[in-house]
């Protein structure tokens, strides 16, 4: 699939801004599945300086800073994106076992493998707490296919936890989504990461965009879509394989990667410093995912 891509983030503040330095994790990166063919970025007011690196993560970080003074921020990012569908998303009843896969996570030393064990610890929005153990467990057995039973749980939390945009803010501790069982995809996947980290799998936040498709007989509305999170889980000598718990499917040529991250907190799609404002913002996020 090709999409073509265009996201909007306004700021309006209640008093001037005098100058502010930003970081945007607006540039969808490329992945085994994924190549970004075109990308632009246009701020106003016009930035005074901009620079692009990649991030410890690989992720494409964009910076700017602003030196005029403002009371309106405009951030537009627009991309063209190829996806495919992920290389081995019919296999999940072959492959390692639970118990292969703690073995060799444990035993080998391959670069890969190295690599993802940083993706078992807890990280600042995702803490392990003994609930979240007892939740998973049972689907873990040591005989059965590891991302089977990473579906089963994917499916899971898809039933047991009701999507609620008034139920969560981004400050909403992980052990109180578990308790109310309500939340929103970054909640899900902060979720789901949890279980498996806690169970001793590496698992890590997929920031991104989801097309969204129309009820048949409608159209498509601008704007319609959104930011949307999903985890990805790593299995030894096998690869790391992408799930969506919010749609209860395994992330797919509809799921477009941006970034990813320990949680959230590593790949906030814009986050910065300001001077001056006011004690007032106000935040309108808009994104549209069309297919070419």
């Amino acid at each position: 699939m090709k999409y073509r891509i265009k996201h909007i983030t306004e700021y309006l503040y209640s008093d001037r801004v005098t100058h502010c330095y930003n970081l945007a994790h607006v540039i969808p990166r490329d992945t085994l599945r994924q190549k970004c063919t075109n990308n632009r970025i246009s701020v106003n007011p016009i930035s005074a300086a901009v620079s692009k690196r990649e991030d410890y993560f690989g992720n494409i970080a964009y910076h700017f800073e602003i030196q005029r003074s403002h009371k309106t921020m405009i951030i537009t990012a627009s991309s063209e994106v190829v996806t495919s569908p992920q290389h081995a998303a019919l296999d999940m009843d072959f492959g390692l076992t639970c118990r292969e896969a703690r073995q060799l996570l444990a035993s080998d030393h391959s670069y890969e493998t190295l690599m993802a064990r940083e993706f078992m610890l807890d990280s600042p929005m995702i803490k392990v707490f003994p609930g979240i153990i007892e939740y998973a467990a049972p689907l873990f057995e040591d005989d059965r296919p590891l991302l089977s039973a990473v579906n089963e749980l994917t499916r899971k939390i898809f039933r047991d936890f009701e999507y609620s945009p008034e139920a969560t803010s981004i400050a909403t501790p992980l052990v109180d989504v578990f308790q109310q069982r309500k939340g929103v995809c970054q909640d899900f996947a902060h979720l789901q990461i949890a279980c498996l980290r806690g169970l001793g799998f590496p698992a890590k936040y997929v920031s991104g965009y989801l097309e969204t498709l129309p009820p048949p007989g409608q159209e498509k509305l601008v704007g319609a879509d959104a930011s949307h999170a999903w985890l990805s889980v790593f299995s030894p000598t096998e690869g790391w394989f992408e799930f969506d718990p919010t749609n209860d499917c395994v992330a797919g040529e509809q799921h477009i990667i941006t970034s990813w991250g320990r949680d959230f907190s590593d790949v906030t799609p814009l986050r910065g410093v300001i001077f001056g404002g006011g004690d007032d913002s106000n935040l309108s996020v808009s994104v549209d995912v069309a297919r070419i």
